[in-house]
């Protein structure tokens, strides 16, 4: 499956299957949370309650995507921290998710599922 922008239809994913063996999270600060090629769902154990029900993937399997145009979305110091609400927007600028990837963190997307769909 892979994930699409719901306002345009635009491809936002590589194509990724669900995460059964959740033991196969990293949650060492500055490495990829999730393997490539992979999502979870967000739940309460893990991850902060604004990322509750997003779909989380590797930074590298996003695609026709940018950051967002609102630098305020952009804080950090090592990467991004996606504190103030979504940072990654679609190719045709319709915001999908957030980026978490500062250097006190795990690095993940966490693509927003009012804004995302999979196919």
């Amino acid at each position: 499956m892979k994930l699409i922008c719901k306002l345009c239809n635009l491809d936002v994913s590589k194509q990724v299957i669900e995460l059964k063996d959740l033991n196969l999270l990293n949650k060492t600060d500055g490495q990829d949370l999730i393997p490539e090629g992979f999502y979870i769902v967000a739940d309460d154990d893990y991850f902060a309650p604004r990322h509750k029900g997003s779909i989380i993937i590797n930074i590298k399997d996003l695609i026709n995507s940018n950051y967002h145009s609102d630098n305020r979305r952009l804080n950090g110091c090592c990467g991004y921290d996606g504190c103030d609400g979504m940072n990654k927007v679609c190719l045709c600028k319709h915001e999908i998710g957030t980026e978490c990837s500062d250097c006190w963190m795990s690095h993940f997307v966490a693509l927003n599922p009012e804004s995302v769909k999979f196919v």
